[in-house]
């Protein structure tokens, strides 16, 4: 984390968050964790600050979409702990996942079922750019990530729902290392400030430290045009 632009004192979350209004949380790909985690979380962080997850790897990469219900209540009743600082669920896909209309739509019912909130997909894999992948995902309420580097001719551009975008930068050329020129952040920045919609960004070019610069970046422009739309 970039220590001198952000306050001094504290934990690093809560440093973080005296900074940027949103986090990802990833670990919840790799392992279940206790409410009593997520709650010190929310309690460490601003009331208007938001989390975003991942869905558990058990789901998405070893079962495949496949007998989830069990370990998507799990993971939903201990998030839960988060309360209106839970945001977003995050279903990232291997890149060998191609989009299958049977198996999909039952996995996104079965979300659906059990939470109202916002819910986006990153796939990596061709098939996921299709008239029928869309078609599910708007049924579903499903807003498709635009991520970079895209794995895939399509995929670095919104898609599925239109009521989210969700920008997951990884790092580009070499991902999750490579920090982004200004130039892209600013056209980024400009993307963002454009939209009608409520708009999620993650940088995960953390192998170098520079996501934390990255989203300062983006964040501090944001700043400046919004100042400029409504000059005190």
């Amino acid at each position: 984390m970039q220590k001198s632009r952000f306050p001094p004192d504290g934990s690093q979350l809560s440093r973080y968050a005296a900074r940027l209004n949103a986090a990802e949380i990833n670990t919840s790909f790799y392992r279940f964790h206790d409410p009593a985690v997520y709650a010190r979380w929310a309690a460490a962080t601003p009331e208007a600050f938001r989390f975003s997850l991942k869905i558990p790897r058990l789901i998405s990469h070893d079962r495949a979409l496949m007998r989830a219900r069990e370990p998507l209540e799990r993971f939903l009743d201990e998030s839960s702990a988060l309360g209106p600082k839970r945001g977003a669920l995050l279903l990232q896909l291997p890149p060998s996942f191609a989009f299958d209309a049977r198996s999909v739509a039952r996995f996104f019912d079965l979300v659906r079922a059990r939470y109202e909130g916002p819910l986006v997909c990153e796939p990596r894999h061709a098939s996921w750019t299709s008239a029928a992948a869309t078609r599910v995902l708007v049924r579903c309420h499903v807003a498709r990530v635009a991520a970079d580097p895209p794995r895939a001719d399509g995929l670095g551009e919104p898609a599925g729902w239109d009521g989210l975008i969700y920008y997951r930068w990884h790092g580009s050329p070499r991902p999750y290392f490579s920090p982004y020129s200004d130039e892209r952040l600013t056209e980024l920045a400009a993307r963002i400030a454009a939209s009608t919609v409520d708009v999620w960004c993650v940088f995960d070019n953390t192998g170098s430290g520079a996501a934390a610069a990255n989203a300062l970046t983006v964040s501090d422009d944001l700043a400046r045009r919004e100042t400029i739309r409504t000059p005190v």
